[in-house]
């Protein structure tokens, strides 16, 4: 199968992850790339409720940053990148340069030969953060967003538990 790269988007409990993990089931193997740190009992509990959601087929690798380190050492079957929100947060907290970052990682998602699924919100639809801090990552969530779907074959936008295919 030649590489195939595929956005999903949406609000928080859209039900972009049920999507992802459905779009991947068929493949093999399949790989979930989590982007999340448990920083508290809360993320934690976050965590290991996606961790219960996904059978023993899965392979799951925790990386907060070097996403195209992982979408190299895992060239076949389907990965699932969850969330890139979460990847950009940890990028801006690590001062990392994120369109540089953003184009190594996009770079290898093509590299591979099967399906890579990156998960994102859409932050941008509610009010105007009161902190620069918060305009900023809001800014920068929009433009990693356009760049992922310009990459993407295929970008489905989650509402409500229901898939609306852009692209």
């Amino acid at each position: 199968m030649p590489n195939q790269i595929v956005l999903i988007t949406g609000g928080v409990r859209s039900g972009k992850s049920s999507r992802a993990l459905e779009l991947a089931a068929p493949h093999s193997p399949k790989t979930f790339l989590a982007t999340a740190t448990a920083g508290d009992d809360e993320m934690r509990t976050r965590i290991a409720a996606h961790r219960a959601g996904r059978d023993a087929s899965w392979i799951t690798v925790e990386e907060p940053l070097d996403l195209a380190r992982e979408l190299d050492a895992h060239p076949d079957g389907a990965i699932l990148v969850d969330c890139m929100t979460l990847w950009l947060s940890n990028a801006m907290y690590a001062s990392i340069d994120i369109d540089a970052s953003l184009t190594v990682t996009l770079t290898a998602a093509r590299r591979r030969h099967g399906l890579t699924i990156f998960v994102t919100n859409e932050v941008g639809w509610g009010i105007v953060p009161e902190y620069e801090s918060g305009r900023t990552f809001r800014d920068l969530a929009g433009a990693m967003n356009q760049h992922l779907a310009h990459e993407a074959g295929e970008v489905v936008l989650m509402v409500s538990g229901l898939g609306v295919r852009l692209k």
